[in-house]
C-alpha cells in the first residue's frame, strides 16, 4: 500500500523523466540506426556465421517452457534453450563434415522402437504383435484432423533425427578413444616402479612473506603469460543495503489486540451481534467473514501436530474450549476445540482396485462404466470379504497398480501422509476412522477400492481444531517509515556522498554480490532478483551508479562497485589466487641461493636441515614422507639418474634437492591388456568433453544480453 501510495505521489515526475528521454532521442538520431539494425533487432547470435534469429529463438523458447510446464524460471529456460540450439547447429556442422547423413528410413526404424510405440494397444495386430501399416495410419489420420497432435509427433521425429545423428557422431568419436598394448605397457611400467630417494625439503613457509614483494605488474605478467586460465567472462560486482519492511512491537501489539477481539461475540456499528469463535458454529463462514490468513482445517490433530505454544493446554482441555491470542510461525492465532476422538497414529491396510472409465487409475485396457464397475466390485466383494486367500489371488490379478504381485498390500501409512494433497481422502477417511480386520467398498477419485485393514497402532488422543489465524506484518504507518529510511540513503548518495561513508554513519549493514553474469537472476541474499541483474549491466548503469528497488517485504539501495569485460581478468580479480603462486616463486628464488654444496649432507648442514628418506615411492602414490603430496616432485626423480644430486627443483609446498638410490622395475607380465583397457575405458568415460571440445572450437557469439538487459 505504502509503495503504491509513493508511485501516485512521484506520477508526475515520472512524466517529466520520460518526455525528458523521448526528448534526448530526438536530439540523437544516431539511436535510430541502432534501434532499427536488423542485426541487432533480429538476432540472438551467431554459430560460425550463420545466424540465431530472434524468432527462432522464441519459438524454441517458448516450446521449452510448456514442455517444462512452469517449473523453471525465465533465465534457466533461456539458457536451456541456448545450449540445445548451439548443440544443434554445432553437431551439424561436424555431422556435414563428416559425411554423416540419418535418413526417413532410419527416423522411421528408431520411431517404431520406441517402448511406448511398440508396445501401444492401439497398434497391435490381433496376434498382439506391433502392426506397423496400423501406426502409419495414425499418424496419417492425425496430420489430417489434428494438426495440434501432428505439430507434437513432427516435433518428436525431428527430435529422434537429431539424437540419431548426435548419437552417430558420438560413437565414430568412442570408437577413437581407445588404446594399445604398448600404452599398456608404459603405464604399468611408470605406475608401478618403486624409488628409494633421499631428499632435503625447505619449505616456502621458511621464507618470511616481508622478503618478498610481488607487484601489480608482476601479477599483470603472469596473467598474460597464462592467459587460457584467465579468461571470464563480462560479470558486476555490487554491493547493497536492505531495508526489510517488518512489524514493530506495536504493530505487533495491535494485531494481537485485533485478533483477541474475535475470541468473544460483540456489537457492530449497526447495534448487530457478531458472533466469535466461542459461540461459532459454522466455523468455515466465521473464518472468512473475519478474513483469516489461515484456512480450515478439518482433520484430526495429534499433539506433535499442535503448537507447543498451545499443545498441552489443548490436550488438557474439552470439547468447545478456545484458546489464544498467542504467536506461532509469523501469525497470531486463536483456536478452539471442535471434536476430540482417539486414533491410531499409523494404518497397515490391502485394497483391490477396479477403475472405471473416466477415473484416475484408468489406462487404455479400462472399459468398464462406473456401474459396471461398481457391479464387479460388489461381485468381488461377496467372494473375498471372508476369505484372505481369495483377496489376495484377485488383487493379483486384477490390480493395475504397483499393488499387483503384492496382494494388493499397500504397506504402513501414516496419518499425516494419509491426508495430505498426494493420497486420496476417501481412502484414508476409511483407513484411519473404522477398525483393524474391518473390510468394504470404497469409491475414489481412482475408482472402487474394497480396502482391508491388516492393522493399527499408537492408538491415542486427536482432536480437531479450529484455528483463525492474522499474519504478523507491518503496518502502514511502518511501511512508510521504512520506505522514507531507505529513500533518505538514496538522498544521501546522490550527493555524491559515498555509498560505504554513508552505510557507516548510520550502522547500515553493507552487502556484497560478487561476480554476476548478464544472464543471473540470483543476487546472494535476495534470490530470484532478475531486475537487479539487468539493471547492473543496463548501457547507462557504470561504476558508482545507484538504485532504490522497491521488493517484497524490503526496500533495495544498490550500488555497482566494480565492472569486469569478457577477455582477460583484471589484476585485482585475479590478485588472490596468482599472488601465493608469486610468492613461492620469489621465495623459491631465495632457497634456491641457499642449496649450496655438491652433496646433500653439504646441502642439509648449510641449511640447518636433516636429510629424509623415501622408500618405495611411486608415481601412483606420489607421497614423501614428511612433505606430503608432490607428484612434481616424485615425477623429476622418476626420471632422474641413480645416485645423482639435483637440487633447486619446486615443488607443491617448498623447494628440494634429491638423490635417486634405487629404481626397482616391476615384474614384467605375460601381456598388457588389463592396462590396456583400463586406459581405454577411463578415456570413454571422457567422452561428455566431447561437446565442449568442439564448442571451443568454433565461432560463437551471443547477443542474449542485448534481449535481457535493461537499457
Amino acid at each position: 500500500m505504502a509503495v503504491l501510495s509513493k508511485i501516485r505521489e512521484r506520477s508526475m515526475f515520472l512524466i517529466i523523466i520520460i518526455g525528458l528521454a523521448l526528448f534526448a532521442f530526438v536530439l540523437d538520431p544516431s539511436t535510430l540506426g541502432d534501434f532499427f539494425n536488423s542485426n541487432k533487432v533480429n538476432e540472438i547470435g551467431e554459430v560460425n556465421g550463420e545466424s540465431i534469429s530472434r524468432q527462432e529463438f522464441a519459438d524454441e523458447l517458448e516450446s521449452y517452457k510448456q514442455q517444462r510446464g512452469g517449473r523453471v524460471s525465465e533465465m534457466q529456460a533461456v539458457k536451456a534453450v541456448w545450449n540445445n540450439i548451439l548443440r544443434q547447429k554445432i553437431y551439424k556442422n561436424q555431422l556435414e563434415e563428416a559425411g554423416i547423413s540419418v535418413g526417413e528410413a532410419d527416423v522411421w526404424k528408431e520411431l517404431i522402437n520406441v517402448p511406448s510405440v511398440k508396445n501401444n494397444p492401439q497398434y497391435l495386430n490381433e496376434a498382439g504383435l506391433f502392426d506397423e501399416s496400423k501406426f502409419k495410419q495414425f499418424l496419417a489420420d492425425t496430420k489430417e484432423n489434428n494438426p495440434q497432435l501432428w505439430s507434437a509427433w513432427s516435433n518428436y521425429m525431428n527430435q529422434i533425427k537429431t539424437n540419431t545423428e548426435r548419437n552417430a557422431y558420438d560413437n565414430l568419436i568412442n570408437a577413437g578413444l581407445g588404446a594399445s598394448l604398448k600404452e599398456g605397457e608404459a603405464d604399468y611400467f611408470i605406475n608401478n616402479t618403486k624409488l628409494n630417494t633421499q631428499f632435503i625439503f625447505i619449505p616456502y613457509s621458511s621464507i618470511v612473506d616481508s622478503l618478498v614483494n610481488v607487484t601489480k605488474s608482476d601479477i599483470a605478467n603472469y596473467i598474460k603469460e597464462n592467459e587460457a586460465d584467465f579468461k571470464v567472462d563480462e560479470s558486476r560486482d555490487i554491493s547493497y543495503v536492505k531495508f526489510d519492511i517488518t512489524a514493530t512491537p506495536e504493530d505487533e501489539a495491535a494485531i494481537k489486540d485485533e485478533v483477541s477481539k474475535l475470541l468473544e461475540d460483540s456489537i457492530d456499528r449497526n447495534k448487530q451481534t457478531v458472533v466469535g469463535l466461542k459461540n461459532a458454529t459454522n466455523y468455515k463462514e466465521f473464518l472468512n467473514e473475519n478474513d483469516s490468513d489461515i484456512n480450515l482445517d478439518e482433520n484430526f490433530k495429534f499433539k506433535k501436530d499442535i503448537s507447543n505454544v498451545i499443545s498441552e493446554k489443548v490436550f488438557a482441555g474439552s470439547k468447545g474450549d478456545v484458546f489464544g491470542p498467542y504467536k506461532d510461525k509469523g501469525f497470531f492465532k486463536i483456536s478452539k476445540i471442535t471434536e476430540i476422538s482417539k486414533m491410531p497414529d499409523s494404518v497397515k491396510a490391502s485394497h483391490i482396485l477396479i477403475p472405471f472409465v473416466g477415473s484416475q487409475a484408468a489406462n487404455n485396457e479400462t472399459t468398464k462404466t462406473e456401474a459396471q464397475a461398481k457391479k464387479t466390485v460388489d461381485s468381488i466383494f461377496n467372494l473375498v470379504k471372508r476369505n484372505k486367500a481369495k483377496y489376495t489371488e484377485i488383487a493379483n490379478e486384477v490390480n493395475p497398480d504397483g499393488t499387483k504381485g503384492k496382494g494388493g498390500d499397500i504397506g504402513w501409512v501414516n496419518y499425516t501422509a494419509a491426508f495430505s494433497p498426494n493420497f486420496d481422502a476417501d481412502f484414508a477417511n476409511y483407513m484411519f476412522n473404522n477398525k483393524k480386520g474391518d473390510i468394504n467398498v470404497v469409491k475414489t477419485k481412482f475408482g472402487f477400492h474394497i480396502i482391508r485393514i491388516d492393522d493399527q497402532k499408537n492408538a491415542q488422543k486427536v482432536v480437531k481444531l479450529v484455528t483463525f489465524g492474522r499474519k504478523i506484518v507491518a503496518s502502514e504507518a511502518t511501511e512508510n517509515a521504512v520506505f522514507q529510511k531507505a529513500e533518505q540513503f538514496a538522498l544521501e548518495l546522490s550527493k555524491e556522498r559515498r555509498f560505504t561513508e554513508v552505510s557507516k554513519e548510520n550502522k547500515y549493514l553493507i552487502r556484497p554480490a560478487v561476480g554476476l553474469k548478464v544472464l543471473d537472476e540470483n543476487v546472494p541474499g535476495l534470490g530470484n532478483q532478475r531486475q537487479i541483474v539487468s539493471w547492473a549491466f543496463g548501457a547507462n548503469t557504470k561504476v558508482g551508479t545507484f538504485k532504490r528497488f522497491d521488493l517484497e517485504g524490503s526496500h533495495i539501495v544498490a550500488i555497482v562497485s566494480s565492472k569486469v569485460d569478457k577477455g582477460l581478468s583484471p589484476v585485482n580479480k585475479a590478485s588472490a589466487r596468482v599472488k601465493p603462486i608469486l610468492k613461492n616463486r620469489k621465495k623459491a628464488e631465495i632457497i634456491r641461493a641457499k642449496l649450496n654444496g655438491n652433496t646433500l649432507q653439504e646441502i642439509a648442514n648449510s641449511n640447518n636441515t636433516a636429510i629424509k628418506t623415501g622408500t618405495n615411492v611411486t608415481l601412483k602414490s606420489p607421497t614423501l614422507s614428511g612433505a606430503g603430496s608432490e607428484p612434481k616432485i616424485v615425477g623429476a626423480m622418476y626420471n632422474a639418474e641413480l645416485n645423482k644430486v639435483y637440487k633447486g627443483i619446486e615443488g607443491n609446498r617448498g623447494v628440494y634437492a634429491f638423490v635417486v638410490t634405487k629404481k626397482e622395475l616391476p615384474i614384467a607380465l605375460p601381456n598388457y591388456e588389463a592396462s590396456r583397457k583400463r586406459i581405454a575405458q577411463s578415456r570413454k568415460g571422457l567422452n561428455y568433453r566431447i561437446f565442449e571440445s568442439i564448442k571451443k572450437a568454433t565461432e560463437v557469439k551471443d547477443y542474449r544480453a542485448n534481449m535481457y538487459v535493461s537499457n
